[in-house]
C-alpha cells in the first residue's frame, strides 16, 4: 500500500486539478506535489493525471481512484470525530448544506423551522455562499459541494442547493424548481412612480438589475430584463439607467426599500407578495427562467441518514402546492 502522504497530495491535486493550488494547500511546493504525484503513478503503475500545457486531466485510472481516496480520508476525519467525542450518533446527524445568497435567506431560511420539527437530532449548518451560483458550467459547484475533507470543521456529509444549468457530471442532481421572473417594487415606489399601465412603461423606470440573471461570463448585466421585456412583448427596448447588484438578496431588499422594481423569482418574493410589501405591477407577464435550482450532492458517495432525511424534505418542500378544484 502506498504511503498515505502520496494519496493526499493526489486528493488535493484531483480536486483543484491543479499541483500549484494543492501545493499551496498541502503548504509544500508545487515541485513536491509533483514528486509525491510520480511515485504514487510509479507504485500504482498506471499514470492518474494528464500533463496537458497550462491543465491537468484525470485519466480514467485517476478518476477511479479519486472517489475511493477522497472516502478514505472522510472516513478518517469521522474516526478522528469519533475518537474526540466518543458519539457515533453525532458525527452521522452532522450535516452542512451549501445554498445561494437569495435562494438561502428568502426560501430555504422561513421554511427551516419545519425540517428542524421534523428531524431535531440533524445538525444542519447552512453556508449562504455565491459559489452556488454557477450559470456557467460546473466548476464553482465542484468548488462549493468539494471542500477538503472536515474543512468545514463538521464530520457529517455535504449537499449543495445550486442555481445553474442542472447539468453537473459526477454529481447525483436532483432538480428543485425552475423558477418564474417577475417585476416588483414597493408600494410607495409605485405610488411615487410616473404611471405602470402596461410593461412599455418600464423601459422610463429605475430598474434594479440582478447580476445572477444574466448569466456568469456573459457581460450586459441588464440581459434579464431585457428578455423579460421580449417575452413581454416590447419590441428593441432601450432601458433608462438602473441600479445594479451583484446577487438576488440585495435586488430584492433594494426593491423594499424603495430603490426601483426588481425582476425577482417569485418564490423568493412569495412571502412579500403575500404580506403587501412588495407588489407585482404585471403578475400575468412572467418569464421562466433559465437556470434551475437543484439539490447536488457527490455520486458514488453514501448518503448518511441526516443527508438522506434533508433531500426528502427538500424535495418535498419544494413541490407546487396542488391548485384548488374550480367550484
Amino acid at each position: 500500500m502506498p504511503a498515505l502522504p502520496l494519496f493526499r497530495s493526489f486528493e488535493a491535486a484531483a480536486r483543484h486539478l491543479s499541483f500549484k493550488l494543492a501545493a499551496a494547500e498541502l503548504h509544500v511546493t508545487p515541485a513536491a506535489v509533483s514528486q509525491q504525484i510520480k511515485a504514487l503513478e510509479d507504485q500504482l503503475g498506471q499514470p492518474l493525471f494528464e500533463r496537458l500545457t497550462r491543465a491537468l486531466r484525470l485519466t480514467p485510472q485517476g478518476e477511479a481512484l479519486r472517489g475511493p481516496v477522497r472516502e478514505a480520508f472522510e472516513a478518517l476525519a469521522r474516526g478522528v470525530q469519533l475518537a474526540r467525542t466518543g458519539t457515533a450518533q453525532q458525527a452521522q446527524d452532522q450535516l452542512t448544506v451549501w445554498a445561494p445568497p437569495g435562494f438561502a435567506s428568502q426560501w430555504l431560511v422561513p421554511r427551516l423551522p419545519a425540517f428542524h420539527a421534523l428531524h431535531p437530532a440533524v445538525d444542519l449548518r447552512l453556508v449562504s455562499s455565491p459559489e452556488a451560483v454557477d450559470q456557467a458550467g460546473a466548476a464553482t459547484v465542484l468548488a462549493a459541494l468539494d471542500p477538503p475533507p472536515n474543512a468545514t470543521g463538521h464530520a457529517g456529509s455535504v449537499l449543495a442547493i445550486v442555481y445553474g444549468s442542472g447539468r453537473y457530471a459526477g454529481h447525483r442532481v436532483a432538480p428543485l424548481l425552475v423558477p418564474e421572473l417577475l417585476p416588483v417594487c414597493a408600494p410607495g415606489w409605485l405610488q411615487a412612480a410616473p404611471p405602470l399601465t402596461e410593461p412599455a412603461d418600464l423601459c422610463r423606470a429605475t430598474l434594479i438589475h440582478d447580476e445572477t440573471l444574466a448569466g456568469a461570463g456573459r457581460g450586459g448585466e441588464a440581459g434579464g430584463w431585457l428578455h423579460w421585456l421580449a417575452a413581454a412583448g416590447v419590441p428593441h427596448p432601450v432601458l433608462a439607467p438602473g441600479r445594479r447588484y451583484s446577487n438576488s438578496t440585495l435586488a430584492i431588499e433594494a426593491a423594499l426599500a424603495g430603490v426601483g422594481v426588481a425582476l425577482a423569482a417569485q418564490p423568493m418574493v412569495a412571502q412579500h407578495l403575500a404580506a403587501g410589501t412588495l407588489l407585482a405591477p404585471f403578475p400575468r407577464h412572467t418569464l421562466r427562467s433559465p437556470f434551475t435550482y437543484a439539490l447536488v450532492a457527490r455520486d458514488g458517495v453514501a448518503e448518511p441518514p441526516a443527508a438522506a432525511a434533508f433531500r426528502a424534505w427538500l424535495i418535498a418542500a419544494a413541490r407546487p402546492a396542488p391548485r384548488a378544484a374550480a367550484a
